[in-house]
């Protein structure tokens, strides 16, 4: 059943704009905790849940105009200094801005919204007579030996449903938690109705932008009209200087153009970070009430713009590192003062653009990490084994945090303790053609650096062969191209490595880690960096680099292949995923490569 029916385009036009203002609302009302006489900051918020109940009224979503009307009324009473912030006033707003927000979700299911839970109605109204005192209690915080509910607290930020998590193996079961301002839960869909849209498809864009496109493909129109003329001469016969140079400049120029209008298009899908940030400071602050800590999210760079598909796929995985920050990171109170630090830690989150790339942080100035620890607690759960872990350098353990599996508490939660979480987040930025990388200081705090590229729909390559078939691996990891002559190749503990500028690279072979046969020993090695190692991935030949739009291979997927483009000349040529090719590869051993070489200066030397 469709309770919108007919009116399901003015429904997501409220959905969007309510869902901005409201995270508008969260964020202020963070602000507004920490300094309650802010008088701006309540008219804004005030202004904010009027124009939200003003779109609800129009939608004739009822029981949503009754809870922002009550709430409006509280605002009102504030601005008017009729009432004075306390907790109880607070916890009961966010409260009700959670319940708001859960029924964008049953609206989004094409579903009027089901009234708010009578114990909330009560808390605000006692609130807004003034009896704050005879209000439903707050919620102490929760200890962080049990953790708070983080599936609660998951859904009043993101709508979604909330699962139940189940109680840790041989432990009675917790008593079900009936929070004093619960919000409502959706109501469940039923025959008939659309299923909620589970990702956003449309976008807000800069009308300056669309008359950049719009310019340059009528730039576009005129440059082909003039090749057609020119190919008209060309085929009567005229080929004479002066027509090859005019044909030479209108294809210079075409190409010129095309790049301008890539770069024009693909700028009409980027979208400041910000609306992605907007989501945190009510979560961080949440679940650092529940946790007992004292915190505060700092966040900086929001104007920084990022392809839209990438802002959505970076919402769980910023989740899994806020949370981790909040509940890993940083330290209680107490144990913040014991150790000589200010009794409020900082989380900080920022974006900026480095070159081709965008950088996003998540840093603490908590316990930091310690390497030993890690080591220690994965092979207590054979998830590394003490070879591997004798052979890990500083940088290398901290990433044990990232293997499947692998948690460091010993109590599970609802918030961490399942070794769930860290791996996923690597998992769904390397998707995106990222990366991610740690540094920290114990006793100091840690910090965890995305990398990503700008976009995913046009990705900058270099052109490499193995044999006669063309790759394509991405230009970002690139550093070099280097000859590869047998004097200078040596085997080291039985693996090919050669001295780059005092150096010991190792050798990876393309052709042996794609599971080719290697007919001839590489002549190039490709001086790449992922993350924190380099390395010399030696291939046959190099083509250039070039800018290749992916084409994923349906029906099937080779190890260590994202896609595929075409090239200039009209051949496939294959996009390797490095990440996942260099997932559990060792350096190339000292076999087929290494013989290779032998044999080719044994050539040599019989010439």
């Amino acid at each position: 059943m469709n309770d919108f029916a007919g009116n399901e385009e003015m429904l997501q036009d409220f959905l969007q704009e309510a869902g901005d203002l409201l995270s508008d609302v969260d964020n202020k009302l963070v602000d507004l905790e920490k300094d309650p006489g802010d008088k701006k900051l309540l008219n804004d918020i005030f202004r904010n849940f009027h124009t939200i109940k003003g779109g609800a009224g129009f939608l004739n979503a009822t029981e949503m105009v009754k809870l922002c009307h009550l709430t409006e009324n509280l605002f009102d009473k504030l601005r008017n200094e009729e009432l004075t912030m306390n907790p109880v006033i607070m916890d009961a707003i966010f409260a009700a801005t959670g319940v708001v927000r859960d029924m964008f979700g049953s609206l989004a299911h094409f579903t009027q919204p089901a009234p708010a839970d009578a114990s909330l109605i009560a808390t605000l109204t006692a609130v807004v007579n003034g009896e704050a005192a005879s209000a439903a209690p707050v919620p102490q915080p929760a200890s962080s030996s049990n953790g708070p509910d983080w599936a609660v607290l998951h859904q009043s930020i993101s709508g979604a449903p909330a699962l139940e998590a189940p109680a840790p193996a041989n432990a009675p079961a917790a008593p079900k938690r009936e929070p004093a301002h619960e919000p409502a839960r959706a109501a469940p869909r039923r025959d008939g109705e659309k299923p909620p849209v589970e990702k956003e498809t449309t976008i807000r864009i800069d009308t300056a932008r669309l008359d950049q496109v719009l310019n340059l493909s009528g730039e576009i129109g005129l440059t082909k009209n003039r090749l057609n003329c020119l190919r008209n001469n060309v085929l009567q016969g005229k080929t004479d200087q002066h027509t090859l140079r005019d044909l030479d400049e209108a294809v210079n120029e075409l190409d010129l153009l095309v790049g301008v209008l890539q770069n024009a298009v693909m700028k009409t899908r980027m979208q400041p970070v910000g609306r992605l940030f907007q989501k945190y400071p009510r979560m961080a602050r949440d679940l650092a009430r529940q946790l007992g800590k004292d915190l505060e999210l700092e966040i900086t760079g929001e104007e920084t713009e990022l392809d839209k598909t990438m802002i959505e796929e970076l919402s769980d995985p910023l989740v899994h590192l806020i949370r981790n920050a909040v509940d890993h990171g940083i330290e209680t109170p107490e144990e913040r003062i014991a150790a000589g630090k200010p009794e409020k830690s900082i989380v900080r989150l920022s974006a900026i653009q480095a070159g081709d790339h965008i950088v996003i942080e998540i840093s603490d100035d908590g316990r930091g990490m310690n390497a030993a620890v890690l080591r220690r607690k994965a092979l207590e759960k054979k998830i590394v084994d003490e070879e591997t872990l004798n052979n890990m350098d500083e940088q290398q353990s901290l990433g044990i945090i990232f293997m499947p599996g692998f948690s460091t508490k010993d109590q599970i939660s609802n918030v961490s303790g399942r070794g769930v979480g860290m791996d996923v987040v690597k998992t769904n930025i390397q998707k995106l053609n990222g990366r991610i990388e740690i540094s920290s200081v114990q006793g100091q705090g840690s910090t965890f650096s995305i990398y990503l590229p700008l976009t995913l729909a046009i990705l900058p390559v270099l052109i490499v062969r193995v044999g006669e078939q063309s790759f394509a691996v991405p230009l970002a990891m690139v550093r070099e191209i280097i000859p590869i002559k047998p004097e200078e190749v040596q085997s080291v503990s039985g693996r090919a490595t050669m001295v780059v500028r005092d150096e010991v690279l190792p050798i990876r072979a393309l052709a042996e880690m794609i599971g080719w046969p290697q007919e001839a020993p590489p002549s190039y090695g490709v001086l790449m960096k992922s993350g924190s190692k380099s390395f010399i991935l030696a291939v046959s030949n190099f083509v250039g680099r070039e800018d290749v739009v992916i084409k994923p291979l349906k029906g099937i997927k080779p190890r260590g292949v994202a896609g595929a483009t075409l090239s200039g000349d009209g051949s496939i040529v294959l996009i390797l995923d490095m990440a996942e090719l260099l997932s559990g590869e060792s350096a190339t051993k000292s076999s087929l490569f290494t013989q290779s070489i032998k044999n080719q200066e044994a050539g040599l030397a019989a010439a």
